[in-house]
């Protein structure tokens, strides 16, 4: 098999889990303007130490951790990472849409995918599966830039 050598970010889509168990997917909704996808996987591991020396170790489990960053804002999007309540009031032009965050809100699980392309023919895509918001979700409105937002959290490994 050839090597793949990926470049640049082709797209980026976040699925929600529903049920009760967070194990069916719902509907893809993409990211716009997807700037980055970054993710690092690491395991922690337990030692057995016996007569003065290690006897063997265990994985507790992999994590990732992993970050987006998008150009713009999908209220859908934010509703499948935050679980926030998105409303939209008003007609065209003047459509208000609130986003409404309760301490009750519980942040739920969804998948990420990333697509990046390759110079040696194809596709490359990254999928997480189980991935929450553990960090936070961020946005900034500002005189003369574009909204970006971003938000980092952990993916747990698939339940299949």
């Amino acid at each position: 098999m050839p090597t793949a050598l990926p470049y640049g970010l082709r797209d980026v889509k976040i699925t929600p889990y529903t049920g009760e168990a967070a194990t069916t997917l719902g509907t893809a909704v993409d990211l716009p303007n997807g700037r980055t996808f970054s993710f690092s996987e690491s395991e922690d591991f337990e030692e057995l130490r016996g007569d003065d020396k290690v006897v063997t170790v265990v994985g507790k489990g992999p994590s990732v951790e992993w970050e987006l960053e998008a150009g713009g804002l999908s209220f859908e999007a934010v509703k499948i990472m935050t679980g926030a309540v998105i409303t939209t009031t008003g007609v065209v032009p003047n459509v208000v849409t609130k986003m409404t965050k309760k301490t009750t809100d519980k942040r739920p699980f969804f998948k990420v995918e990333g697509q990046a392309i390759s110079d040696s023919g194809g596709d490359i895509h990254c999928v997480l599966d189980r991935c929450r918001l553990t960090g936070s979700f961020e946005g900034e409105f500002s005189d003369g830039s574009f909204f970006l937002t971003s938000g980092s959290g952990q993916a747990l490994g698939s339940l299949a």
